[in-house]
C-alpha cells in the first residue's frame, strides 16, 4: 500500500480535550432516548404499537446508514483531517433536529403525530450516527497504547456520565417542573434548545483541538464492498459485537423506561427520577477510577467479564425495590456494573480495530466502528418490541390507556428484560478472547500477521 509522503508528527491531543466531546455528543441523544416515550406515548398519546413500528424502521435505517457514514469518513481527505469536518457539520444538524423532535404541536394526533415522530426520530438518529462514527474513530488513532487509551476512555465516559446527569436525571425536573408541567410539552422544547446550544459549543471546541494523525490517511482509499466483506468475515466482529449488544440494549431499556418506572412502579412523580438516576450515574462516575485500576492490573478482558456479571446481578435488586429508598440502594449496584462496562467495552472493541488495521494495512476505524454500531442499533428494535409487549401482556398502550397494572409492566421492562440480556452477555463473554495489545507488525516472525490472542487470567 502506498503511503503519503513524510508528514510531521501531530502534537499530542490532551486526553481531557478529546474526552469532553463525549459530553457534547451525549446530551442530545440521551435526552431523546430518555424522554421520547414519556413525551410521545404518555403525554401526546401515541399508541405503543405505532411507536414500536417506527422504532423497528428507525433501527433498520440506523443499521444501514452507520456503515455508510463510517466509510465516507474513512475516505475523507481534507487539510482539516478525516473526522473533523463531519463533527463540525453534524453537531448543529443534530441540535436542530432534536429541537424539532420536542416541538411537536400538541394539536397533532393520529397519523400527523406519527409522521412527526418518525421523521425527526430518524433524522436525529442519522446525525447522531454521523457524530459518533467520527468521534469514536478518533480514540484508537489519538491514543494507540492501551494505558493511554484507558485513561482517555475513562475521562470521556466520565464526561458522558456528567451529561447523563443533566440529560436524564435533571431533564425530568426541567421539563415537568421548571419550564413546564407533568402534562404539557413546553418544558421539553425549552430544555431541548438549551441542550442543543451546549452540545454544539462543546463538540466544536473538541473538534478544533483534535490533532489527527495524517499517517492514518493513506492515499489508497478503502473500498466499501471489499472492506465490508473483510469485516463480516472477522469472527471477532460477530462475537464481540453480539455480546456487547447485550449490554447496550439492556442499558437502552433502562434509560428509556426509568421515568415511567418511577411514575408507575414506584408511584412517584416523574421528577423523582432525578434522585434514582442521579445516584446511579454518580456511582458510575466514581467507579470509573476503580475499574480503570483493575484494567491496569488484570487487563481489559478479565475486567470486562467481571463487570458484565455485576451488572446482570444488579437488575434483580431493582425489580424487588418498593420505594425510592430501596430503588436507590439497588441503583448503587447498577451503577457499579455500568461503570465497569463503560470502562472496558470500548477497550475490547479497540483491540479488534487494532488487529484489523495490522492485518489489512488500512485504518478504517470509521467503517469498523459503524459496523459494530449495527449491533448497538438493535436497541431500537428491541426497545420497540419490549414496549409493544407491555401492551400485549399487561394492557399498557399509552398514558391514556395504561392497563390494569402498569407498575408491574415497567418492572418487567426495566428489570427483567435487562437481566436476561446481561446474563446472556456475561456467559458469552467467558468464551471470548481478544488480540493482545502488541500490533501484528511488532510480533515475532512466523505469526503470519495474525495477532496473538489474550487468554483468560
Amino acid at each position: 500500500m502506498s503511503l503519503p509522503g513524510p508528514a510531521p508528527s501531530p502534537g499530542r491531543t490532551p486526553a481531557w480535550r478529546y474526552a469532553i466531546g463525549m459530553f457534547g455528543t451525549s446530551i442530545p441523544i440521551n435526552m431523546i432516548k430518555g424522554s421520547m416515550i414519556l413525551f410521545y406515548v404518555d403525554i401526546l398519546g401515541l399508541d405503543v404499537r405505532a411507536y414500536g413500528v417506527v422504532m423497528v424502521i428507525y433501527a433498520v435505517i440506523d443499521a444501514i446508514d452507520n456503515p455508510v457514514l463510517g466509510h465516507l469518513s474513512d475516505r475523507t481527505r481534507t487539510r482539516f483531517g478525516r473526522r473533523r469536518p463531519w463533527l463540525l457539520v453534524g453537531a448543529p444538524m443534530l441540535a436542530a433536529c432534536m429541537i424539532a423532535f420536542f416541538s411537536a404541536p400538541e394539536s397533532l394526533e393520529g397519523m400527523g403525530l406519527l409522521l412527526w415522530f418518525a421523521v425527526f426520530a430518524i433524522l436525529c438518529e442519522a446525525f447522531d450516527s454521523m457524530l459518533n462514527a467520527n468521534y469514536g474513530a478518533l480514540l484508537p488513532e489519538l491514543y494507540p497504547r492501551e494505558r493511554e487509551r484507558a485513561v482517555a476512555n475513562s475521562l470521556r465516559q466520565g464526561f458522558q456520565l456528567v451529561a447523563l446527569v443533566i440529560s436524564l436525571a435533571v431533564t425530568p425536573v426541567l421539563t415537568t417542573q421548571v419550564f413546564g408541567t407533568e402534562t404539557s410539552t413546553q418544558g421539553f422544547r425549552t430544555t431541548a434548545i438549551i441542550y442543543g446550544v451546549i452540545a454544539v459549543a462543546v463538540i466544536v471546541f473538541m473538534a478544533l483541538g483534535a490533532r489527527e494523525n495524517p499517517r492514518y490517511a493513506t492515499r489508497e482509499r478503502p473500498m466499501l464492498l471489499r472492506s465490508v466483506g473483510s469485516i463480516l468475515r472477522n469472527r471477532l466482529f460477530w462475537t464481540v459485537g453480539l455480546t456487547g449488544a447485550c449490554y447496550g440494549i439492556a442499558m437502552a431499556l433502562v434509560l428509556s423506561g426509568i421515568q415511567l418506572y418511577v411514575r408507575y412502579s414506584l408511584g412517584l412523580p416523574v421528577g423523582h427520577a432525578l434522585y434514582l438516576q442521579g445516584i446511579v450515574i454518580l456511582v458510575s462516575a466514581g467507579g470509573l477510577v476503580a475499574w480503570t485500576r483493575v484494567v491496569a492490573l488484570r487487563g481489559a478482558l478479565w475486567t470486562w467479564r467481571l463487570a458484565f456479571a455485576v451488572l446482570a446481578v444488579s437488575f434483580a435488586g431493582l425489580f424487588l425495590a418498593t420505594d425510592l429508598v430501596t430503588a436507590i440502594a439497588a441503583g448503587v449496584l447498577v451503577g457499579a456494573g455500568w461503570s465497569g462496562m463503560l470502562a472496558t467495552n470500548d477497550l475490547i472493541v479497540a483491540r479488534v480495530l487494532d488487529a484489523d488495521a495490522a492485518r489489512n494495512g488500512e485504518h478504517r476505524e470509521g467503517l469498523f466502528l459503524s459496523a459494530f454500531g449495527f449491533f448497538s442499533r438493535l436497541n431500537g428494535v428491541v426497545t420497540g418490541l419490549a414496549l409493544t409487549s407491555l401492551g400485549v401482556f399487561f394492557g399498557y398502550n399509552s398514558g391514556d390507556d395504561p392497563g390494569g397494572d402498569p407498575g408491574l409492566a415497567f418492572r418487567i421492562y426495566l428489570c427483567v428484560y435487562p437481566f436476561v440480556l446481561t446474563a446472556i452477555g456475561a456467559v458469552a463473554a467467558r468464551f471470548i478472547s481478544v488480540p493482545i495489545e502488541t500490533p501484528a507488525e511488532q510480533q515475532p516472525p512466523g505469526t503470519d500477521g495474525a495477532p496473538a490472542m489474550e487468554q483468560p487470567r
